[in-house]
């Protein structure tokens, strides 16, 4: 009796949670008029479980995991996304106003996490964002 109810209660901790209102509002794809829109989306899987944080132009970032995805408004211009600290994987992208960009970030195993990107079509970020959940920690501002 106990084993069953114990099966029941691990069983239910795995149970996905319904997507956040953000979540939607970012699966809408929906473009800025005045800024750019950044996708960085954490493949998944990867060779690492652990956390990454990342940073646009030298702001403080969002830490990403397997799975996860990052929706940034920037100004448009040029951008560097890259690795905190000891991950220094780093990429650019040229940004206009009204777009939407998607960045792929791919992270090698071990104890300090080494980030790579790669940019991918409008089709390929927009069912990577969709197979993702997109880590909430408010919106960050970067370049203004």
């Amino acid at each position: 009796m106990w084993r069953s109810l114990l099966l029941s209660i691990l069983l239910a901790g795995c149970a996905p949670l319904p997507p956040t209102p953000q979540d939607i509002q970012a699966k809408k794809f929906e473009r800025v008029p005045d800024k750019s829109v950044i996708y960085v989306i954490r493949n998944n899987p990867d060779a690492s479980t652990r956390g990454t944080t990342l940073v646009v132009d030298d702001a403080m970032g969002i830490t990403t995991y397997s799975g996860t995805y990052i929706r940034w408004e920037v100004a448009p211009g040029n951008h560097t996304i890259r690795g905190l600290g000891a991950d220094s994987g780093a990429t650019k992208v040229s940004s206009e106003a009204g777009r939407i960009y998607y960045v792929l970030q791919d992270t090698s195993g071990g104890r300090t996490p080494m980030s790579r990107f790669q940019m991918l079509s409008e089709q390929q970020g927009q069912a990577a964002v969709l197979r993702s959940v997109r880590v909430d920690t408010g919106q960050p501002q970067f370049g203004q």
